[in-house]
C-alpha cells in the first residue's frame, strides 16, 4: 500500500534532513512525500510532491491532504506575533481538523520544542519529564508550543487521534553549534555574547576565538539541553507507525545536557581556543529522554565531544551560505 506524508516546514533543516533520510530508507519504500514549502522550494524528485503555501489557509490544507496518510507537522514562526497566532494555532488546528475526518489518514507526528516548559529561563531542581506542566518563558514563541502540545492532546481526548509529540531542544546541524558560542555580529541564536561585554572586548574575543563558558548566579557553569537533526530525524522515523507511539509525548535530546564548563575544557584542550567566563541569569535544565529510549528504542548519537566536533570540523560550500531563515 502507498503512503503519502504530508511535511510541513519541509525546506527547513530538521524537513530536509527527514526527507532525504525516509527516501533513502528501505522501510519507507512505499513512501511518498508531499512537501509543504513557504518560501522556498526542494529540487524535483520522484517521491516528492511540492505543494506551496502556507497552513494559515484551510483551503490550501484540506488540498494538502488530500489522501495524506501522514503527517509530519515541523512547521512553525518564531518571535512574530502578527503570524504566530495564524501559523502555530489556527494553522495547527485546520491540519487536525483535516486529519480527522479524512478516510486515508493513519497518524499525525508533531516537532515541539522545550521552550514551551521555559529551558533554561527558569531554574528546574529535577529533569525535565513529560509529566511536569508547563512552564513557557515570556513571549509568544514559547506561549505557540504550549498551545500546540495542549491542542494536540485535546485532540486525542476529543476524537481518539492517532498521533504522538516529539519535544525537542535547540536543534542543531552543520556548523550551528560553533556559531551559538561567537562574539560576533554572526552569533546563532541567544545568548548574544557581545553584549555581556564592551564592543572592543568582543571584538577581541572574535580575533582570538575565545569561548565564552555561560554561568548562572552562583558561578556555576550551566547545563543546557541541545539536539542534533540527526537525532531527532531518527527519533521521527522510530516514531512513524509505532504503536507505542500512540498519543504519547517523547523528550528528544541528548543523553545529557552541555556543562559549558566541560565544552569549554574540551575547546581549549583539544583546539587551542580560550575561554571566558560569562555570568548570566540563565539556570541548568536537564530534559530526560528515558521515555524515548524505553518505549521507542531509540538512542542519540551525539554526545558533547561528537556535537562540538561535527560542528568545529564542518566545512560550508559556498553555495550554502549560513542564513538563518526566521527571526527571533
Amino acid at each position: 500500500m502507498t503512503n503519502i506524508i504530508l511535511v510541513t516546514g519541509a525546506t527547513g533543516k530538521v524537513g530536509k534532513t527527514f526527507i532525504n533520510r525516509i527516501l533513502a530508507d528501505s522501510r519507507f519504500n512505499s513512501f511518498t512525500v508531499r512537501a509543504l514549502c513557504h518560501n522556498r522550494e526542494l529540487p524535483p524528485h520522484p517521491r516528492i510532491q511540492n505543494i506551496h503555501g502556507s497552513i494559515e489557509h484551510r483551503d490550501l490544507v484540506e488540498k494538502a491532504l488530500d489522501g495524506v496518510t501522514h503527517v509530519l507537522h515541523l512547521a512553525t514562526v518564531k518571535e512574530t506575533p502578527e503570524q504566530i497566532m495564524d501559523v502555530t494555532v489556527k494553522g495547527l488546528f485546520w491540519l487536525l481538523e483535516a486529519c480527522r475526518t479524512s478516510p486515508t489518514f493513519k497518524q499525525f507526528v508533531m516537532v515541539g520544542g522545550d521552550a514551551g516548559m521555559g529551558h533554561f529561563v527558569y531554574p528546574h531542581p529535577i529533569p525535565v519529564t513529560e509529566t511536569q506542566k508547563h512552564s513557557a518563558y515570556p513571549g509568544c514563541y514559547a506561549l505557540s508550543k504550549v498551545l500546540e502540545e495542549v491542542m494536540l492532546e485535546q485532540y486525542y481526548i476529543q476524537y481518539d487521534l492517532n498521533g504522538c509529540c516529539l519535544r525537542a531542544p535547540w536543534i542543531m546541524e552543520k556548523d550551528d553549534f560553533k556559531y551559538q558560542l561567537s562574539f560576533g555580529e554572526d552569533v546563532f541564536g541567544g545568548p548574544r555574547w557581545r553584549d555581556f561585554v564592551d564592543e572592543e572586548t568582543a571584538d577581541d574575543y572574535v580575533r582570538t576565538q575565545t569561548i565564552p563558558i555561560m554561568l548562572n548566579l552562583e558561578a556555576v557553569p550551566v547545563k543546557r539541553n541541545f539536539v542534533h537533526a540527526d537525532d531527532l530525524v531518527g527519533a521521527i522515523l522510530a516514531a512513524i507507525d509505532h504503536p507505542k507511539a500512540r498519543q504519547q509525548l517523547f523528550n528528544i535530546c541528548m543523553d545529557e545536557p552541555v556543562d559549558y564548563g566541560e565544552m569549554g575544557k574540551y575547546l581549549h584542550e583539544t583546539r587551542g581556543f580560550p575561554t571566558v567566563e560569562i555570568k548570566t541569569e540563565f539556570h541548568s535544565t536537564w530534559l530526560d529522554n528515558t521515555k524515548a529510549k524505553f518505549l521507542l528504542g531509540w538512542h542519540p548519537e551525539y554526545d558533547l565531544k561528537k556535537l562540538i566536533d561535527a560542528a568545529f570540523d564542518y566545512v560550508r560550500a559556498e553555495n550554502d551560505p549560513r542564513k538563518v531563515w526566521y527571526p527571533g
